[in-house]
């Protein structure tokens, strides 16, 4: 008879047995403290896994507290492969924003050097004692082009009756004029048009490639404000869930060198990034306008065409001015009345002592050098291949993820992991977007409730992309004024509008209801076109 030591013994040895057999969680605890994280508790060899919340309950080498760490890793691992990936397009936006940016500054600021040194040389005093309003002219473009609340049409009216007031008393100098006499001569300018068409021209001419430039630049800031905000993702619990069990369920499974399986990656990460795809259509219209605008400021928006030859322009409008004045003047006279002869003593010139100089243009190599050290046909030319490869990016992103080597397998290997062992991974790719999420065996999405972060962005673009489309046809969208701002959002709030919105993507964050407001009806079709246009300049093609 055996007897109950026998048993006992034959008790013993099984467990002896099962504990020499179980496998060892070595290589788990060496990719553990790869993470950073402390091996205290980290089981030396697999453990029952009943504790377990995301990964098999099955035998494991996860503790629960480790379980969690990795959860919080894998979020934190979306969100630097997501900020990684995203890089390039952000830094594009960026450093494009800057380079636009400074180089327009520097145009107007090489502009008005040209016009100064150039007006000096050849109208001396005469210039310098009337050269506010040349000053007035580049403040005011400067301050239209960085966000203020500019009309560039009333502007320019006011540049040319103003020049029409100063050379015409420089002509008739033997006279005095009043103010009344001056608005007098002021009201015959359409008239007469006493400095030929360059009023006109130069009038297209500028706003357009102002309202260009500006927009443009706007749009790079855009760009790279929605950029930077949707590359945050916000992650939910199911997506969070979703995560642990792609990239660290390997761990407690005791296979932590084996990488998820490529579509098994792509669900998951179509699941969690599901609104970000969302964004793309808009996004993806945004681009093409600013494609247009981009061609614009190729051609016949180019601000740099328009402000290098300006001071020719203008001074050839003086002269125009000069070689017309006896019939102007005896037109002013004869609609304004007679004016009153200067006092005695006061020197009295002819025209020819005013004007004796005829103006000449700096050659090419005496220009200042072109401003951020290029030309706008490069800088739009560089641009313009970034954004065509930035189209389709948001929904690419699962994609662009999940083919890094160090985050997935190729689809069609079977050494991978499945979402509970090693082999292939059956389920079909979802598709993308948050509705066709129904379908991902994944992660359980609730695609009755968007982003609403994601939806601000998404309405951003659209604002901008209007702008952009008036842009293209030569108008701007005149938003709501300074009162309206304060109304809505308070005494002592700074208003965008004088607070350069070129640079400040806040501006089109409080303009949305407006726009909202403004756009009843309107559709967003990738056919549609510019839903408001307020501005009455002029689009005719003008040489």
């Amino acid at each position: 008879m055996l007897g109950i030591p026998f048993v006992l013994c034959t008790l013993v040895l099984v467990a002896l047995g099962a504990d020499a057999t179980s496998r060892s969680c070595g290589d788990v605890r060496h990719a553990y403290a790869a993470k950073g994280f402390a091996l205290a508790g980290a089981p030396q060899h697999e453990i029952a896994g009943e504790h377990l919340r995301v990964c098999s309950q099955g035998y494991t080498c996860c503790t629960l507290e480790m379980e969690e760490r990795l959860s919080d890793q894998s979020k934190m691992d979306l969100q630097s492969l997501l900020e990684e990936t995203s890089s390039t397009l952000r830094s594009t936006f960026t450093s494009r924003h800057k380079k636009f940016d400074e180089f327009f500054l520097e145009l107007l600021d090489n502009s008005e050097k040209s016009l100064n040194d150039m007006f000096v040389r050849t109208y001396g005093k005469l210039y310098t004692h009337n050269s506010e309003i040349f000053e007035d002219l580049f403040s005011e473009l400067k301050r239209y082009y960085t966000g203020g609340n500019v009309n560039l049409e009333e502007m320019l009216n006011d540049f040319w009756s103003r020049l029409l007031e100063r050379v015409f008393q420089l002509l008739n100098s033997q006279y005095t004029f009043g103010d009344d006499y001056l608005e007098c001569i002021s009201k015959y300018a359409d008239q007469l048009k006493p400095f030929g068409d360059a009023p006109h021209k130069l009038k297209a001419q500028v706003t357009r490639a102002f309202v260009a430039a500006r927009t443009f630049v706007q749009g790079l800031m855009v760009g790279r404000e929605v950029a930077n905000r949707v590359s945050k993702v916000n992650i939910s619990p199911a997506c969070s869930k979703a995560l642990t069990r792609l990239m660290y369920c390997p761990y407690c499974a005791g296979l932590p060198e084996l990488r998820p399986c490529g579509n098994y990656c792509r669900n998951v990460l179509k699941g969690c990034l599901a609104n970000q795809a969302d964004l793309d259509p808009e996004w993806n219209l945004f681009i093409d306008a600013m494609l247009l605008v981009a061609d614009r400021l190729e051609g016949p928006f180019n601000i740099e065409a328009v402000m290098e030859p300006l001071d020719v322009k203008i001074s050839e409008a003086i002269m125009t001015l000069q070689d017309n004045s006896m019939q102007v003047s005896a037109k002013v006279f004869q609609g304004c009345g007679q004016p009153k002869p200067a006092v005695m003593g006061r020197s009295v010139r002819g025209v020819s002592d005013v004007f004796n100089a005829r103006f000449r243009p700096y050659s090419p190599e005496e220009r200042p050098t072109t401003a951020a050290g290029t030309s706008l046909d490069r800088l739009v030319i560089d641009i313009k291949e970034k954004l065509k490869k930035a189209k389709r990016f948001w929904s690419a992103l699962p994609e662009d993820m999940c083919t890094q080597e160090r985050v997935s397998t190729p689809p069609e290997s079977e050494q991978c992991w499945n979402s509970h062992t090693k082999g292939r991974y059956f389920p079909e790719v979802v598709k993308d977007g948050l509705t066709s999420q129904l379908s991902n065996p994944e992660v359980e999405v609730d695609i009755t409730r968007p982003d609403t972060f994601i939806r601000q962005q998404i309405m951003a673009l659209r604002v901008m992309t209007n702008k952009l489309r008036s842009a293209y046809n030569g108008n701007d969208i005149l938003f709501p004024d300074s009162s309206e701002y304060v109304s809505n959002y308070g005494v002592g709030v700074e208003n965008p509008l004088t607070r350069v919105p070129a640079h400040d993507s806040g501006y089109f964050l409080w303009i949305l209801p407006w726009f909202a407001q403004n756009t009843v009806g309107s559709s967003w079709s990738k056919d549609s076109s510019v839903v408001v246009s307020h501005s009455s300049v002029s689009t005719e093609n003008v040489s």
